[in-house]
């Protein structure tokens, strides 16, 4: 494969930068390509590519994802001072500090090296503070992992699985609690084939024999609902409809799951039908037409835009037996919907206005973690946090009020409690799931209805809860409590 050539991959990020930032003078942008090839002048990737080639697929990511002038430059100058003798200051003198602040967190987010979960504690809490300080910087980083990804090629075997072994455990969750569905799939699909080779293989060999199979049936499916929802008046000149294929590690993992057992006939999402529409009235009237044509399976409607997923994504998915009795799964959003469900935070924040500063509400996780780190001050329970509380599948459940509660796979209504209040864990008794009196040990699942039973007289909680809680943050509430109980009662025993 013959070496890229930096001035085409520069008119690709031109095009692209004129066409998703019209309003911007793009001056600047090429100061900062002459900028990084001088700086880069000389330097190869593994690969064989000139340096400038990374910098530039950097960018040109960037600016798929409709990024800020700023957060672009960014991308191109990100390994600058990594990788020459040109300094941050340097960068600040001719490109001002904003873009020499997200340069800067770029770098120190470059000595982030994966050593297994115990060695890399100190990083990842560097990670996080840059994340709350500026989330563009780990959009950045998103950015560079993957173009790093489809070049692992030229890598030795042992550095190739480190970093895809490293993307699957900490980039792709945390992209997809950013809300960002595209980049998370991206990530993860690059990084299967190089972690998990021969199910990679296995995977690869399935999804085009399936698609096949199934690519007539979903294309006289796709007609039938276009013309049904052209009867009832349903945004006919703006409506899209198209089949999404699954991503390739998102079919692995679901292949797995016990009830599957590696039956692709169980797969009903592996092409979904994704319709897009203008309003939100136009979702629902969708999902009514599609019901008088195909019989919905129970269990399967699931509103997410009534009841977002916590990390904002929202659609409405129904899945229907068709008239040859296979069963096809309908995802039914707006536009905006769509565009914050593949670019997550990327879709809707505007950083000219913020600068880069979180929104406490949508991204509280990140908040939470910080109050963490102050908190666990030993590396290796911190490690632990991460891992069970935010590295874990997520599900949501809601409180009696409509709240939304966002929790790891496996958590029990303790961990709920202790999520709302310590003190709500502390006088708990007991626990209704969907109206339902349940064990306090019960796994709750995405959509249950939790309702906690308090005794104002209880004093603390049972040290058995140790055993049965599943998150690191109601572990850490409730040995808190026992030890002051403890403490309590020392005092008391004294005082007599």
């Amino acid at each position: 494969m013959s070496p890229l050539e930096p001035r085409k991959e520069w008119e690709k990020l031109l095009a692209l930068a004129k066409q998703n930032c019209p309003k911007e003078d793009l001056e600047l942008l090429e100061l900062a390509y002459e900028f990084a090839a001088e700086a880069h002048k000389g330097q190869l990737r593994a690969s064989g590519d000139p340096y400038i080639i990374h910098s530039l697929a950097t960018a040109q990511k960037l600016a798929e994802l409709k990024l800020d002038l700023p957060t672009i430059i960014a991308g191109l100058l990100h390994d600058v001072p990594e990788d020459t003798p040109t300094t941050i200051k340097d960068i600040e003198k001719n490109f001002g500090a904003e873009i020499a602040k997200l340069v800067g967190g770029i770098t120190k987010l470059g000595k982030i090296k994966y050593r297994g979960m115990e060695r890399y504690a100190e990083n990842l809490r560097k990670m996080f503070v840059a994340m709350s300080d500026d989330i563009r910087v780990v959009l950045i980083k998103f950015a560079d992992r993957l173009h790093n990804l489809k070049t692992l090629d030229s890598l030795p075997a042992e550095k190739r699985w480190r970093i895809a072994q490293e993307t699957l455990e900490i980039y792709a969750p945390i992209a997809d609690r950013l809300g960002m569905g595209q980049i998370k799939g991206e990530l993860e699909d690059w990084a299967f084939k190089y972690v998990y080779p021969e199910e990679y293989k296995w995977i690869m060999e399935i999804i085009p024999r399936e698609h096949k199979a199934r690519e007539k049936h979903i294309e006289k499916i796709r007609r039938q609902v276009a013309e049904e929802l052209a009867k009832n008046n349903i945004a006919t000149a703006k409506i899209n409809i198209h089949g999404r294929a699954k991503h390739a590690y998102s079919l692995y993992k679901k292949l797995i799951c016990p009830g599957i057992n590696r039956d692709i006939a169980k797969i009903y999402d592996l092409i979904a039908l994704r319709i897009i529409v203008p309003t939100v009235a136009d979702c629902y009237s969708t999902l009514g037409v599609i019901h008088t044509i195909f019989k919905p399976l129970p269990g399967r409607i699931k509103d997410y835009i009534a009841q977002p997923k916590p990390n904002g994504y929202q659609s409405l998915h129904t899945s229907v037996f068709t008239d040859n009795g296979e069963i096809v799964e309908f995802q039914i959003r707006t536009t905006q919907m769509h565009e914050e469900a593949e670019f997550g935070i990327a879709a809707h924040w505007n950083y000219k206005e913020h600068n880069g500063n979180l929104n406490k509400q949508n991204i509280k996780w990140i908040n939470e973690l910080l109050e963490w780190q102050k908190q666990i001050k030993d590396n290796e329970q911190f490690l632990q946090t991460v891992k069970l509380d935010v590295f874990q599948n997520r599900i949501f459940v809601l409180t009696p009020r409509g709240d939304v509660i966002d929790l790891p796979e496996g958590a029990t209504p303790i961990d709920f409690a202790y999520h709302v209040h310590s003190s709500l864990g502390d006088r708990c008794v007991g626990a209704k799931i969907n109206d339902q009196l349940m064990n306090l040990g019960s796994q709750l699942k995405s959509g249950d209805i939790v309702e906690i039973i308090t005794d104002k007289n209880r004093k603390g909680p049972s040290a058995d809860w140790l055993e049965i809680v599943k998150t690191s943050v109601a572990k850490s509430k409730i040995k808190t409590a026992i030890n002051k109980l403890k403490d309590d009662s020392k005092n008391h025993f004294w005082k007599k």
